[in-house]
């Protein structure tokens, strides 16, 4: 790769360098700036910040003379060969795990998958939770969602795909910039207004927004509020499992209500998801860091096993696998900590 191509630490898709054609974010970066505009109007109350579509991150990815020149070094081929099993095909950049994602997706497909999880980080793949702004967060994941989508464009089959975002003013965003001139149906999964805060509102049935031609359902980060996977739950169990169409949630940090992030006390609808709903997910493709001494990650392309890996020089090694998904507390206190 080129010295002029590598994307730096916080480099943004407007800051790079404009004779670099990166093939996943070309055609999307122009509208970034019009996306954040409309969004940070949203996220204000919450979030005294200032941020911008400029600030947008994504991963880093070693230019091809570091990697020679640390290959080279007898100490790094020492600390490789001296940790466990073999080099895995972990993605070095975007593309890479886009490409990851669609494989591991239309797998899952073949063998009639019905209700899928797609999982990464969006602020860098070395990235964890809060390292970036949500605002950002859910900027770059719309970037990702509508090449993700590629998958399902072929012929008319895109007007056959509903991608559900979380709220009225995320469609409108994607409706005027980055899916602007598609054929896929936008559609949302929350219509938040005062009265639905205290209990007034008219609830929208999601079976109202779902058509007889409808052939796959796409829920875009749905996490910003926690109506969105109680809207999801709903969205399959009234529409897409009697019918058996496949359901994808894409970046929905489902994590946060299988660890418990909310107590079932005060969210008992979460606490029943967490029991009832979120064990029929199959993971197609998954990406969770952990930072500290005893960091790594765990990753999950289906159809293969859940690894538990650790970066050592410019490589990801493999520490332990297994067929099942671990809890992020098991792999934090007692898988990564025996490989120190």
């Amino acid at each position: 790769m080129a010295a002029s191509s590598i994307i730096q630490p916080g480099a943004s898709a407007l800051t790079r360098h404009r004779n670099v054609d990166v093939p996943v974010l070309r055609k999307l970066e122009t509208a970034s700036v019009h996306i954040e505009c409309r969004r940070f109007e949203r996220l204000s109350a919450t979030n005294s910040r200032r941020f911008s579509g400029a600030e947008v991150l994504f991963g880093t990815r070693r230019s091809l003379q570091d990697r020679e020149a640390h290959s080279q070094n007898p100490a790094n081929l020492i600390a490789v060969s001296a940790s466990t099993s073999s080099s895995v095909d972990f993605p070095n950049d975007y593309d890479e795990l886009m490409e990851q994602v669609k494989s591991a997706t239309k797998a899952a497909l073949k063998d009639s998958k019905l209700l899928m999880e797609i999982e990464f980080p969006t602020g860098g793949l070395d990235s964890v939770p809060g390292d970036v702004e949500g605002g950002i967060e859910m900027s770059t994941s719309m970037y990702l969602v509508r090449e993700f989508c590629r998958v399902f464009s072929d012929g008319d089959r895109a007007g056959r795909t509903r991608i559900f975002f979380p709220d009225v003013s995320e469609v409108e965003s994607a409706r005027e910039n980055i899916f602007a001139g598609t054929s896929f149906k936008l559609d949302y999964l929350t219509k938040p207004s005062g009265l639905n805060d205290i209990g007034l509102g008219k609830k929208e049935k999601m079976a109202d927004h779902v058509l007889a031609a409808d052939e796959v359902f796409v829920c875009a980060y749905p996490y910003f509020n926690v109506n969105e996977m109680i809207a999801v739950e709903e969205l399959y169990r009234e529409s897409a499992q009697a019918t058996r169409r496949p359901l994808i949630v894409f970046n929905g940090e489902l994590d946060r209500i299988r660890s418990g992030y909310y107590p079932s006390f005060f969210y008992p609808k979460l606490g029943s998801l967490a029991k009832n709903f979120l064990p029929k997910f199959e993971t197609v493709y998954y990406i969770h860091n952990f930072k500290g001494q005893s960091g790594g990650v765990l990753f999950r392309a289906y159809p293969g096993p859940w690894q538990v890996l650790r970066r050592v020089d410019f490589k990801y090694i493999c520490l332990h696998e297994q067929p099942t998904m671990p809890t992020l507390k098991e792999v934090a206190l007692n898988i990564l900590p025996a490989y120190r």
